[in-house]
C-alpha cells in the first residue's frame, strides 16, 4: 500500500481487488448477485435475513421488544447471513435487498420487502403501533434522532471503526479525523441525554433502539476495543442511558440474535422460536472483526 503522504489519485480510478485488507474479497464497485442461492423460509410471517452487527441488532431488539409487549404477530425467523462469506450477494438476498447489506426483512403477510435498518424500524413501529408517536411534535423530534443516527453511524463504523480497528495499515490522518467526529457525536448525545431520559424525550422509542447498538455498545466499551482511546467514561449521561437500555430483557435477547462470534452464551446464530434462547449455539465462533 502506498504511503498516503505521497499518494496522488490517478486520473481514472481502477479497482484493485486485492487492496482493502481482510474484507477486500467482499467489497466491489458493482452491485447485483455473484451466485445463485435461495433464501431459507421459516414458519412466521416475518422473515429476517441478518447478522448480529449493530445494524442487525437494531431490528432483533425491536422485534424482541414487540414480543415482550405481547404482539404475537411480531414472531419472526432470523436467518444468519454470513457477510464475511459473501452470502449477501446471493440472488435470493439481492431480491430482498438490491443493496446487498444486512438487515433485510420480508413480511410474508403483506408481501413487502423492507431494507435499510431505519426503514425496518419505522415499518415495524407503524405496523404494530409501538415506540413511535403517531403525530405531533413528539413524533417530529423522535424522527430527528432516528435520522441523525442513520446519518451519523457511518462515521463511527465505516469511518472510525474501519481505520482504527480493521484497516490493513494505520494512518494518523483518517484516525484523527474520524476520532474527532465520533467524539463530537458522543457529545451531541451526552448533551441531549442530560435533558431527557431518552433520545427526543422521556419515552423509549425506535430512536433509542436504532442508536444503542452503535453508541451504547461504544460507550460501554464493547466496540472496537476503543473505550480508553475515546475516553468513554467522560460521557456520563450517555453511559447512564446505555446502561439503562442494556438492562432491558428484550435488548439482552435481541443483541444475541444472528451472532456467531464471541462468548458462546452470547451467541444465537439463528432464531426461529423464543425457546431458542435457552439453547446454546454450537456454531464455531467467527472473528471479532465481524462486529
Amino acid at each position: 500500500m502506498s504511503d498516503t503522504s505521497n499518494y496522488q489519485p490517478p486520473q481514472v480510478w481502477t479497482w484493485d481487488a486485492e487492496n482493502g485488507g481482510k474484507w477486500a474479497k467482499i467489497n466491489r464497485p458493482i452491485a447485483g448477485p455473484t451466485h445463485a442461492a435461495t433464501l431459507a423460509r421459516g414458519k412466521h410471517p416475518l422473515q429476517l435475513y441478518s447478522m448480529g452487527t449493530p445494524n442487525g441488532q437494531k431490528v432483533t431488539i425491536m422485534l424482541e421488544e414487540l414480543l415482550a409487549l405481547g404482539e404475537s404477530g411480531a414472531e419472526y425467523d432470523a436467518h444468519l447471513i454470513r457477510i464475511g462469506e459473501g452470502e449477501q450477494f446471493s440472488t435470493g438476498f439481492v431480491e430482498v435487498n438490491p443493496n446487498s447489506k444486512i438487515p433485510a426483512l420480508l413480511d410474508t403477510e403483506t408481501g413487502r420487502r423492507v431494507f435499510e435498518s431505519g426503514a425496518i424500524l419505522l415499518y415495524l413501529a407503524e405496523k404494530f403501533g409501538h415506540f413511535l408517536p403517531r403525530e405531533g411534535a413528539a413524533r417530529t423530534e423522535l424522527m430527528n434522532w432516528l435520522f441523525w443516527l442513520q446519518g451519523s453511524a457511518p462515521y463511527l463504523g465505516g469511518g472510525f471503526g474501519h481505520f482504527y480497528a480493521y484497516a490493513p495499515e494505520k494512518f494518523e490522518y483518517p484516525i484523527n479525523r474520524f476520532t474527532m467526529e465520533v467524539k463530537r457525536q458522543m457529545d451531541v448525545l451526552d448533551r441531549e441525554l442530560a435533558e431527557h431520559a431518552f433520545l427526543g424525550g422521556n419515552e423509549y422509542s425506535i430512536a433509542d433502539i436504532a442508536t444503542w447498538p452503535w453508541y451504547g455498545n461504544l460507550v460501554l466499551g464493547k466496540a472496537y476495543g476503543a473505550g480508553e482511546f475515546l475516553q468513554v467514561e467522560s460521557y456520563r449521561n450517555l453511559r447512564r442511558w446505555a446502561e439503562a437500555i442494556l438492562e432491558r430483557p428484550a435488548v439482552q435477547r435481541g443483541r444475541r440474535v444472528n451472532r456467531n462470534w464471541g462468548e458462546p452464551s452470547e451467541q444465537l446464530p439463528e432464531r426461529h422460536d423464543a425457546a431458542d434462547f435457552d439453547r446454546r449455539s454450537e456454531d464455531k465462533p467467527a472473528p471479532e472483526s465481524a462486529v
